[in-house]
Formats: structure tokens, C-alpha cells, sequence
């Protein structure tokens, strides 16, 4: 048995763990002390997403797979549905010793990033300040802010991935092999593949330095077995995310990532697949907007700060001098502090000690990790341009795989937040190891130079920048100096604050260079130094405003006009909120919605919003408003079953549509056509109450159809994933039915037979049923579920084989 020097090979891990643990806690301290929790819009909205989910598996203990609350109909894959991993789900939580959702992602955020630090040997009390970086990163806490819980829980695994990967190429195999299956396991759980993407482009650039690394070493042959472990590494862990994966692949393919089949999309210069340009960039970095991860108030800081509400600001001086308050509150309207081009933004803030210190990473670190790091440092900041480097990003978007799935481009700069403090850590240890000498003296100060002497810049020339935002320029004079000059001192002043932690980080890692202070000091000082740095800033972003009391759910409280449209007794209806459908959940919370609230609806659900049902609202809206209450002419949103059209909170906010078509009914006629541009603007055109559109390309049906005028067909029993309606017709006729058609998983049946599911209107499903009294039946039975949940559960037992067995093999070898 080896001799193990508790001092050093344990306590120091120790130590890491409970910093880890109680920054953790004092940074979201009203949850632990205060009986309070989160206020995340995107996680509030997400309830009312699910909340028809929830109440479903409360009452039958199955899962609902299918939803009928937003967008009329869509899988729920992506928005509540529980697999079969709960075997991953456990490691997380005892990796992250139980601490509660979403602090577990901060936590394991410090962790993973100290577990690659120690991978590329950087010392255990260094690496902590490098994981109090990256934790605490205002990118992550910003996300918090908003709700993007998936997407922080993916990225605080990115540095364990990495860790395994350099481990196994590195150190130790048979750990290197356990650890990254672990970690890929546990960030594909999160389910966020726009960070899976990012970090599946870091782990290429790696592979390829170190490739030519191997070739030039004449190390060709363990390159590959090493890559042939870490393949099967991946294929385990793919297959703990297997049902996840299936359905989410299946899914994109109908989803607004996948391909549109309109061919005026492609008439317009846009790619077929994917999103389109406009609404994949809106979310664009302007050229120099990078420099708030030096300086953070560089473009003004968030758009949500306002000037007006600061006490010392010249812009409320200015408002309160006009006598005018009328004015005056139409201008605060204007006075946000952010001056860049994107609509809603807070600047992701690397850290000033962290900036330094990746300059001393380019000056002293390893060649290979230098310009693997440099590379993906860049490739972050070049993605998060977006259309502001249109040459560039537009070719990526066009014809490089995958590139074109994803919106806000600026999600692109966590590599480059990955990439700084694991280079600068990497740097600094390496700078520490040499001592100091004329050489290494001379590279620091080039390091100080740099990063300071930028700052000093910023704080000298800060008056040269414009500090007015698109559309600003029509503003009174007076107003746009007043704001301007605020905006001035705000980048001015971060720029001070910026070289002030510059300069006290370079000066201690100078006195130890000159033997004025132990080791042990200078990595206390800088963790302090790094923490209290980005703490502050955090704080600006994410305060006591970010809380509310546990049980306040006032957001979902009934209004009255719920009370007035829940004493229906229908099965099934569509309620429309003309305030707002496409970007709310409440209404779903309570209703089935036309609208609802998230980022991958299905395709042709958003062609029918862009090509005809944004038009139809709008003319609706003006027929209201003009007293008109006649809604025949309606026929999508009637087609829809949107029984209800609600304009606020009141009882008399509400409208019932006579006219909605109900779950299901018999048309006369059929307009057969024979391309999905002729479907979509025929559907726009027609009276949907007796017409019915559908490609005959696709879909067979006969030359004329019959109607029987006495025909019924009735809802007669609803839950999300199966549906049971009673028919009687005298002839064989067409049904026309307001749920929304999807190709996989649907199953329908009519007296236990099962029968072809036609669309119909572009959207909707429809089905021949004979004449006669019978019994249809929808079913929602995707194999992509059923199947995929049974690879799901056996991989995850193989994981937990791994997982155990190579740490178990680990300790053995260390004993």
C-alpha cells in the first residue's frame, strides 16, 4: 500500500469542495435562509407549458408525451417528459452533494472546472480560482436569471468532458475512460444541444492538435486507442440520452430547426433548413461589443438598467429640468444604459484578473494548448458576431452541418469562456514553475501591458465613442448628450475598476515571483481577488429582485375571465389571448392555447402564423375594435377551435366564438392540390367549415366526396395522448379534426381497425370514415419513447458499471 501525504493529496481537495459548497450557498442565500425561490421567467412560463403534463402523470402515473395546451398540439418531448434515467439524474445529485436545483449547476460548475484544471496540472489551491471564475461567470448567473436551467446544467459539465478527454490522452486511460463517459452522460441529460454543438467543436479542435502532436511524436498508435476508448465512451453515454436523442432527432425534422418544404422560403434567399437568418442573428455581439469581457459596462452593461432610475445620473437631471413631466416620462422610455444593437442583453463578463491572465497564457502555456484554446477562444467570439460579421457567419449558416439549428449566436462565447481561464491557469502555472528571469519578467509586463494598458485606453479615449444606439438619433439634443454622457462614465468607470484588479493580481503574482510571498498566499489572494471581481458584477444582474416567497404563484392565480371560460363543460376547446399568444404560457397553464411560449414549435404551425394566421389576427382585432362581431370569415382561427378569444383579466374580457368548428366535423367538399405552398395558401383562402385542403401528392383520397348534413361526430373522451370520438353518417364522408397532425407516433383507429391519418388545412388531421355509428380512436404511441426509454434504462445501468468500476480501479491503483 502507497503512502498517502494527507496534507497534500487530500486536504487540498477537501479545502476546494467546502469553498465550493459554501459560495454556493452565501450567493443564493435566500433560498437556504430566506423561504424563497427563483424568479426565472423562462422556468415560470415553462410551468404553464407543462402544467397539463403535470396534472396528467399525477393522475394516471403515465406520461402524456403529447400536449394540447400551446400551439394547438405539439410532442412534449422538449417541454415535460420523464425517461428512464434516473440513474444519471442520482450521480448528479450526489456529485453535487444534494444541493437543490439550479444551485446544483453553480456547484458543479466550480467542481468541473477544477477537475480539468487538476487534469492539465495545475495545482489543486490555484486550480480553485480558476473554478470560482468559470462558476461565478456572469454568463451562467445571467442564465439563471432568465431560466435557462438546461442550458447552465450542460455547460457546467463541458469542463468534465474535457477533463476526461485530456485525461484519458494524457494520464490515465482506464479513469480518462470513466470520467468522460460519466460527464457526456450527465451533459446530454441536460438536453441542450446548441451546447453540446459548441462543445462537440472544441473537442474537434483538440483531437486535431493533438493528432499532429501524436504524428510528431511517432505516438500515432496510442492517439488511436486512445480515440477508439473514447469512442465507445461517447456510445455508452449516447446511450443513457438514447430515447432523449431518438425523439428529439425525429422531432427537429417537423420542428422550426428542420426543413421547410416552402418553396417561396427558398425563393427569398433563405436556407430551406434550419432557422431563418433573421431569427438565428437577432442576438448578434456588435463588433467590439467582445470587450465586456474586459470591461463590462463597454456598451452600457444590461438593456433592463434604465438611467432614469439612478439618483446621480445626468439623464434624470435633464428630465427633471424640462417642467414637463408628461415629456419627461415619454423620454425614460429611452434611457436604457445598453447602447448596442441586440433587443435584450446582459454583457458576459470573463473577469479582468481572467484576461490577464489569458495573455499569460498565450505567453507561456504549451504551444499545442495555446493554439487549441487560442482557436476556440476566437471561433467564440467570431460565432457570437453573428450578422455583425455577415461574410463569415452567413457562410457558416449556409453550409456548415448543423449551424443553422440554433438562434442567439451569442450562447457561442462559452467557449471562449471556457477557453480563457482554463489557458490563463494553465499559463500562470507553467510562469510560476520558471521563476523569474529577464525573459519571463519581460513576457509579464507585455501580459500587464496588454490587458492594462487597453483598460487605460478605454479610460482615456472613452469620449470618442458614439454612445448612441440605432434609432436614437431622432431624440432631442439635449436628451442624447445627457445620455450619452452617462453611458460615457459607465464605460469609464468599469474601465478603472478593470485595471484596478489588473494591477493587484499582476503585483502579487510579482512579489512571489520575487520570493515576497509563499505559494500558498498568492493562490488565496488571487481566489479572492477573482471572486470578489466577478461577485460584484454578478450583482448587478442577479440580486434580491431575482427572488420571490416559495409559495407566491400569483402569476398563475385565476382571473376572472378563467373562472367565466373553465365553467364550460366541453371536453376540449382553444382559448386565443389577443394580447400576446406567441410569447406567453399563462393562457396554457389553464386552457388549451393557441399560442404559448417556446423556442422550437413545429414548423408548419409557424407557416401558418407567418402566412396567414398573423394576417388573419390582425383583421380580426380591427373587427372587434370596430364592434364588428361577426367571426364567419375567420376560418383558420376557427378551424382551430378557438372557442374563446380573450383581451385581458376581466370577466367581460372574453369572447365567445360561435363560429369555432369544435373538435371535429364533416366537410362537403375537398380542394386537392399538389405542393405545400398551394396547400398552405389555398387553407388561407377557404370557408374551412366545409372545405377541406389536402396534397394529394401525399395523401390519397377520392375525386369528390359525399356529405351527409346530419352527420355528427362528437368528442366523447380526451386525454393529451389519446382521443375517442362517436360518429354517425349516412354516407362515407371526409372528418376534419382541430388537433394538430405530426407523422410519427399517431395512430388512429376506427372500430379497433386502424386507418391512414390524412392532414388536412395544412395542419390539421383529418380521416374517411364510413358511414354508420362508430368508434375513432387517436393513439400517441411513438417508438421513440417506448423503445428508446428501454435503451435508455440498459445504458444507464452500463454507465453506472463504468463509472464504478474504473474509479473502483483508480483507488485500487493508487493503494
Amino acid at each position: 500500500m502507497k503512502n498517502i501525504n494527507f496534507r497534500q493529496q487530500v486536504l487540498p481537495h477537501i479545502i476546494a469542495v467546502l469553498a465550493f459548497f459554501t459560495i454556493s450557498i452565501l450567493f443564493f442565500n435566500p433560498l437556504f435562509f430566506g423561504n424563497k425561490t427563483l424568479d426565472q421567467h423562462d422556468i415560470t412560463q415553462w410551468k404553464g407549458s407543462a402544467q397539463e403534463l403535470e396534472k396528467f402523470r399525477e393522475a394516471t402515473g403515465e406520461e402524456g408525451l403529447w400536449t394540447n395546451s400551446m400551439f394547438s398540439g405539439m410532442p412534449a418531448y422538449l417541454v415535460n417528459v420523464r425517461w428512464s434515467d434516473g440513474i444519471v439524474t442520482g450521480i448528479k445529485k450526489v456529485a453535487a452533494l444534494f444541493l437543490p436545483h439550479p444551485v446544483w449547476n453553480i456547484y458543479l460548475a466550480f467542481l468541473s472546472f477544477y477537475i480539468l484544471l487538476l487534469a492539465f496540472k495545475v495545482r489543486p489551491y490555484l486550480a480553485i480560482g480558476g473554478a470560482l471564475a468559470f462558476g461565478l461567470s456572469s454568463f451562467l448567473i445571467i442564465g439563471l436569471a432568465a431560466g435557462h436551467n438546461a442550458r447552465i446544467g450542460a455547460i457546467a459539465m463541458m469542463p468534465l468532458v474535457l477533463a476526461g478527454i485530456h485525461i484519458t490522452f494524457t494520464r490515465n486511460r482506464i479513469l480518462g475512460f470513466g470520467v468522460t463517459t460519466t460527464a457526456v452522460a450527465l451533459e446530454l441529460r441536460e438536453n441542450h444541444l446548441q451546447i453540446t454543438y459548441y462543445l462537440i467543436l472544441m473537442i474537434a479542435v483538440y483531437g486535431v492538435v493533438m493528432l499532429i502532436d501524436a504524428i510528431k511524436k511517432q505516438e500515432l498508435n496510442s492517439f488511436l486507442k486512445n480515440t477508439a476508448l473514447l469512442i465507445l465512451a461517447a456510445i455508452i453515454a449516447l446511450g443513457t440520452f438514447f430515447g432523449k436523442f431518438w425523439a428529439t432527432y425525429e422531432y427537429s425534422k417537423y420542428s422550426m430547426r428542420g426543413e421547410s418544404e416552402l418553396t417561396a422560403t427558398v425563393e427569398a434567399g433563405e436556407n430551406s433548413s434550419g432557422l431563418k437568418k433573421d431569427y438565428a442573428f437577432q442576438y448578434s455581439y456588435g463588433i467590439l461589443e467582445p470587450m465586456t469581457l474586459l470591461i463590462p459596462d463597454f456598451y452600457g452593461g444590461a438593456s433592463s438598467h434604465f438611467l432614469v432610475q439612478d439618483e446621480d445620473s445626468e439623464v434624470l437631471k435633464a428630465l427633471q429640468r424640462t417642467g414637463d413631466p408628461q415629456a419627461a416620462n415619454q423620454l425614460a422610455r429611452y434611457t436604457s444604459a445598453y447602447w448596442g444593437n441586440q433587443p435584450l442583453t446582459a454583457p458576459y463578463y470573463a473577469g479582468a484578473i481572467i484576461c490577464l491572465l489569458f495573455v499569460i497564457g498565450l505567453l507561456f502555456a504549451d504551444k499545442k494548448y495555446i493554439v487549441w484554446l487560442t482557436i476556440i477562444a476566437a471561433l467564440g467570439i467570431v460565432f457570437s458576431w453573428g450578422d455583425s460579421f455577415k461574410a463569415f457567419n452567413y457562410f457558416m449558416f449556409d453550409y456548415f452541418p448543423g449551424y443553422n439549428k440554433f438562434r442567439s449566436v451569442t450562447f457561442a462565447l462559452i467557449m471562449t469562456l471556457v477557453a480563457m481561464p482554463l489557458l490563463g491557469f494553465i499559463g500562470l502555472e507553467r510562469l510560476l514553475e520558471q521563476g523569474i528571469n529577464k525573459a519571463t519578467q519581460k513576457k509579464l509586463f507585455i501580459a500587464l501591458g496588454t490587458t492594462g494598458g487597453l483598460c487605460l485606453l478605454v479610460v482615456v479615449f472613452a469620449g470618442m465613442a458614439s454612445f448612441e444606439k440605432e434609432g436614437e438619433s431622432q431624440l432631442p439634443i439635449w436628451f442624447l448628450n445627457a445620455l450619452q454622457e452617462d453611458r460615457e462614465s459607465l464605460m469609464r468607470g468599469d474601465a478603472l475598476r478593470s485595471l484596478g484588479f489588473i494591477l493587484a493580481a499582476f503585483f502579487v503574482i510579482f512579489l512571489h515571483l520575487k520570493k515576497k510571498l509563499s505559494f500558498g498566499i498568492v493562490a488565496g489572494l488571487l481566489s479572492l481577488f477573482i471572486l470578489v471581481d466577478i461577485w460584484v458584477i454578478d450583482r448587478r444582474y442577479f440580486n434580491e429582485d431575482n427572488y420571490k416567497r416559495e409559495r407566491d404563484n400569483s402569476f398563475f392565480a385565476l382571473t376572472d375571465a378563467d373562472k367565466e371560460i373553465k365553467r364550460d363543460e366541453d371536453l376540449s376547446y382553444r382559448v386565443y389571448n389577443l394580447q400576446g399568444a406567441w410569447n406567453e404560457a399563462r393562457t396554457s397553464y389553464h386552457h388549451m392555447s393557441l399560442g404559448g411560449y417556446h423556442g422550437a414549435k413545429l414548423r408548419r404551425y409557424q407557416d401558418l402564423y407567418d402566412y396567414c394566421l398573423q394576417n388573419e389576427t390582425g383583421e380580426l382585432i380591427k373587427s372587434l375594435q370596430a364592434g364588428n362581431r361577426d367571426l364567419s370569415s375567420f376560418g383558420v382561427i376557427n378551424m382551430l377551435n378557438a372557442k374563446y378569444l380573450t383581451f385581458g383579466p376581466a370577466k367581460n374580457n372574453i369572447i365567445k366564438n360561435p363560429e369555432a368548428l369544435g373538435n371535429a366535423w364533416f366537410v362537403s367538399s375537398v380542394e386537392r392540390v399538389n405542393s405545400p405552398d398551394d396547400e398552405l395558401t389555398t387553407t388561407c383562402k377557404i370557408n374551412t367549415r366545409n372545405r377541406a385542403v389536402i396534397d394529394v401528392s401525399k395523401f390519397n383520397v377520392p375525386e369528390s366526396i359525399n356529405y351527409d348534413s346530419a352527420a355528427s361526430i362528437e368528442l366523447t373522451d380526451y386525454q393529451p395522448n389519446r382521443l375517442e370520438y362517436d360518429s354517425e353518417s349516412n354516407t362515407d364522408g371526409l372528418a376534419v379534426f382541430s388537433e394538430i397532425y405530426y407523422p410519427k407516433g399517431w395512430t388512429a383507429t376506427i372500430d379497433g381497425s386502424e386507418v391512414e391519418i390524412l392532414r388536412a388545412n395544412y395542419v390539421l388531421r383529418a380521416l374517411q370514415v364510413p358511414k354508420g355509428k362508430h368508434t375513432i380512436v387517436f393513439k400517441f404511441e411513438p417508438e421513440a419513447y417506448f423503445v428508446g426509454n428501454k435503451v435508455t434504462l440498459a445504458f444507464s445501468v452500463l454507465l453506472l458499471l463504468v463509472f464504478l468500476g474504473s474509479l473502483g480501479w483508480t483507488i485500487k491503483k493508487q493503494l
